[in-house]
C-alpha cells in the first residue's frame, strides 16, 4: 500500500488546515488509518487513527481540535485541523495497518505503511 499525503502549509496560529491522505488501493474495513507527526528533535507522535471498524482515538492535545474522518467513496482519509498552536508544527504522516486493535493504534510500530509527509507550519 502506497500513501500519499497532502494538504499541509505555513499558517498562523489559530487557523485551520485540512490534511489528506490517498491510499494506491481500497484500504477502509481492511486496514487501520492514521495520522502521526514529527517535529524537528523529537520522536514520532500519534495523532489520531481508525481502527478497522471505524472507531477513532485521539491524543490529548489534539482532542477537540483535530478531527480525522475518511471519505469511503473517494478512499481518502482527512485530518482537520483547527485552532492550530505553533506546538502542532510537525511534518504530519499518514500510515496504515492491518489488523490494529484499539489499544494498539497509538504505537507507531502497529503500522505497515507510510506516507511520505507534509509539512504543518504554524507561526505564533
Amino acid at each position: 500500500v502506497q500513501l500519499q499525503a497532502s494538504g499541509g502549509g505555513l499558517v498562523q496560529a489559530g487557523a485551520s488546515l485540512k490534511l489528506s491522505c490517498v491510499p494506491s488501493q481500497r484500504t477502509f474495513g481492511r486496514y487501520a488509518m492514521g495520522w502521526f507527526r514529527q517535529a524537528p528533535g523529537k520522536q514520532r507522535e500519534f495523532v489520531a487513527a481508525f481502527n478497522l471498524s471505524g472507531s477513532t482515538r485521539y491524543i490529548d492535545s489534539v482532542r477537540g481540535r483535530f478531527t480525522i474522518s475518511r471519505d469511503t467513496a473517494k478512499n481518502t482519509m482527512y485530518l482537520q485541523m483547527n485552532s492550530l498552536k505553533p506546538e502542532d508544527t510537525a511534518v504530519y504522516y499518514c500510515a496504515a495497518g492491518p489488523g490494529v486493535i484499539w489499544s494498539e493504534l497509538h504505537r507507531s510500530g502497529s503500522y505497515d505503511y507510510w506516507g511520505q509527509g507534509t509539512q504543518v507550519t504554524v507561526s505564533s
